[in-house]
């Protein structure tokens, strides 16, 4: 007969599911998606977080409990979320508009709170408001001054493929903790059309030095751009640096997703690491082919002026889709953190969530999975444009959307994940399942996880029982193939009172009990 092993494994984290990194739905109300997250570097138990069109959200416990806000301004709250935090505290959420006077996204709004985002000014705006379109904005803040740098897109008409009509990099800044902003100015040198499409100049995401330099990357017409500033932003090269080939551009097909880009982000490593001042730029493209999307990084080393060839982040040697990435550097050890949609597991639309680091400057990449389960995207269903990630002293929050089972936009909601350092590379059955026909510890009075490994296909129920053998709860009832697996009760919520209890597995092959005394 073929032995079925398992094991009882107590958690004292609190924790939603069992999972490598504990995955916390943030929202599923008012159609979440294109999400934005940010922590506050005093003290990283604050975060927060947002969603188009209106939707904040700010958690007090690092991530594990959220608080919705929806967010008003007279200058309209019309998406495109950009949430940064300053050297003080604050946190500043940025987004386009659409004001009662005035036009759609005629500016960009700056809003500000001063209390870890339960509360929010009204806001101030950069840009001249006019007939023009102003959209995907970016900004960062120099921490040596507080000083506040902000990028973005100037149509002349959106969607118009006059070629009248061109799309150019603006830049402002904020000497006064966003009360008000500088006059904006034109910094690229080429301009793109109006279509918002692979000749549109888009992309901008600000970074600063360990100087005080400026630097911004984008992409148009196939290729990635760069440009900088030594003065604060007053003054730009005449000539913006090309970066490297961006083959198939910016905006690519992807199943199941209505529209998909590989948008640059930068980012400049000011900490104290041996890559100090090392300049990253991270995108997406299909270079590989329209079936194989990747996840690519380019650096510098030398202040932008040249640029390594594109380095291949994802680590499978699949032919599927890795989209949407973003990226940020922990600025108190200068790691890289990546996050990304994946398929790699799957010949089908199933997708999960990936994360990367590196830790050598861009040299080597470690890929995990954070997703706890896959989810299957609609191409009818409006995804968004981006995720976003946040990291600070070994505090890493990624942000996503999902949509359950492919429905509507009800379906859609935004997540993140509570990132265990010690754990990344780590499988997590091999992790748990160190000691086999165990109850571990025993008694128990919290979460419970009972994990076991399946050497052949069969159904799987397993169910918990009082003493005299009546079922309390069922935990599992369905085909399970081979493998390692973690069922999990929250002896808190079950009610159970002080005693002894029974798990009682059953297969096609054996059946097995095992006991689990619980405290108060």
């Amino acid at each position: 007969m073929n032995r079925i092993i398992y094991t009882i494994i107590l958690s004292s984290l609190i924790t939603l599911s069992y999972s490598q990194h504990t995955n916390v739905m943030i929202s599923d109300d008012n159609y979440p998606e294109e999400p934005s997250i940010c922590l506050n570097y005093l003290n990283p138990n604050y975060i927060v977080a947002g969603s188009n069109i209106d939707n904040c959200y700010f958690s007090t416990d690092a991530g594990l409990t959220w608080t919705y806000k929806k967010l008003t301004s007279t200058y309209g709250v019309w998406g495109d979320p950009a949430i940064i935090s300053d050297k003080y505290g604050n946190f500043y959420f940025l987004h386009l508009s659409n004001p009662d006077e005035g036009e759609w996204i005629d500016r960009i709004v700056c809003q500000k709170s001063t209390d870890q985002g339960a509360n929010w000014n009204n806001g101030s705006f950069l840009g001249t408001p006019s007939s023009k379109e102003h959209d995907k904005q970016w900004a960062t803040v120099d921490f040596s001054n507080n000083t506040i740098y902000a990028t973005w897109t100037l149509f002349d008409f959106y969607g118009s493929s006059s070629s009248n009509d061109k799309s150019n990099i603006l830049f402002s800044k904020s000497t006064d903790n966003g009360e008000t902003w500088t006059e904006p100015k034109q910094i690229n040198e080429l301009s793109g059309d109006c279509v918002d499409d692979d000749n549109t100049t888009e992309g901008a995401v600000p970074a600063v030095g360990p100087n005080g330099e400026v630097y911004v990357a984008w992409a148009n017409n196939n290729k990635l751009y760069f440009d900088k500033s030594y003065d604060a932003g007053e003054t730009w090269l005449d000539n913006d640096i090309l970066i490297g080939d961006q083959p198939g551009g910016w905006a690519y097909d992807v199943p199941g997703i209505s529209r998909c880009n590989g948008l640059p982000i930068t980012c400049c490593d000011t900490s104290s690491s041996a890559h100090r001042g090392t300049i990253y730029v991270n995108w997406t493209d299909q270079r590989n082919g329209t079936e194989n999307t990747d996840v690519w990084l380019s650096k510098s080393s030398n202040g932008g002026n040249t640029w390594s060839d594109a380095i291949k982040i994802n680590n499978d040697e699949t032919a599927s889709h890795q989209f949407f990435t973003w990226m940020t550097i922990d600025q108190s050890n200068g790691y890289l953190y990546f996050v990304f949609y994946d398929r790699r597991n799957y010949t089908t639309l199933y997708t999960d969530v990936y994360m990367a680091v590196s830790k050598d400057g861009g040299e080597t990449f470690e890929n995990f999975k954070i997703s706890e389960k896959p989810f299957l995207p609609n191409s009818g269903v409006f995804f968004g444009d981006y995720t976003n990630i946040t990291a600070y002293n070994d505090i890493i929050r990624p942000i996503w959307t999902r949509l359950h089972n492919g429905d509507g936009e009800s379906g859609l909601s935004v997540w993140t994940a509570i990132i265990k350092t010690d754990s990344i590379g780590v499988n997590y059955s091999e992790q748990l399942l160190t000691k086999e026909n165990e109850i571990f510890p025993n008694p128990s009075s919290e979460m419970n996880y009972f994990s076991f490994k399946l050497k052949h296909a069969t159904h799987v129920k397993l169910d918990l029982c009082d003493a005299s053998g009546r079922i309390i709860k069922q935990l599992i009832n369905e085909e399970r193939p081979a493998g390692k697996y973690i069922s999990s009760i929250n002896i808190k919520n079950e009610n159970l009172i002080s005693g002894i209890y029974f798990y009682s597995l059953t297969t096609d092959f054996n059946k097995s009990t095992r006991k689990l005394i619980v405290t108060e």
